[in-house]
Parts: C-alpha cells; structure tokens; sequence
C-alpha cells in the first residue's frame, strides 16, 4: 500500500511573487524555481485584494512611518486570516507588525 502526504500549500499573494521576481532577476537567479514551485502547487496564493481592501489600505496607512510595503500588508492581512500563519522573511518591519491590532506575528527569518 503506497500512501502519499499531503501538505498545503504555502500561501502568498501576487504582491509578494511579484516582488520575489524581481528581486531574483536583479540578482541575476532564474526564477525558474520560483515558476516551478507555483506550477506544482507548493507555493499558491492565497489573497484577493477586493475582498481585503479596505483592511489592507489600513494597515498600510497604520504603518506609514516604516513605511509598510503593499506586499508587507498583505501578508499582515493574510495573517489576520489564517490563525495559525508563520511568515517567512528577511524583512524585519514584520518585527514591528502587528495582526489584529496587538498581536505579534510568528515568524520564520535568517536573523
């Protein structure tokens, strides 16, 4: 009998592929990896601006100061979503960040 795990998979938004993206080209990476993680459904997004606008057009005005990236809150809105979200990033505003108003955001990050 041969049984195959299932994992879910890690959520993102266009914000954040779209930056990830960039961010490989300019450091000369193919993204290659990146279009394969999407297309085998590792990485998937999992956010639609229209239904979260006005809560993530709060955040960000909330963190003007930083300033927060558009990227940055949707995940912090994400986040509200999910209960049990952990964001990977080597961002440290998300240090700062908070969900739901007080509540820090557990994080995964090189520092």
């Amino acid at each position: 009998m041969h049984f195959q795990a299932f994992v879910e998979p890690c959520l993102t938004c266009e914000a954040v592929l779209s930056e990830s993206f960039f961010l490989l080209e300019r450091a000369g990476e193919s993204a290659d990896i990146l279009c394969a993680l999407l297309e085998r459904g590792i990485i998937a997004t999992g956010f639609a601006l229209d239904q979260h606008l006005v809560e993530t057009n709060s955040l960000i005005r909330r963190y003007k100061d930083i300033p927060m990236s558009f990227a940055d809150a949707c995940l912090v809105r994400m986040s509200e979503l999910h209960n049990d979200a952990v964001i990977f990033t080597a961002d440290r505003d998300f240090e700062t960040y908070r969900k739901n108003g007080r509540q820090t955001i557990p994080l995964v990050a090189p520092w």
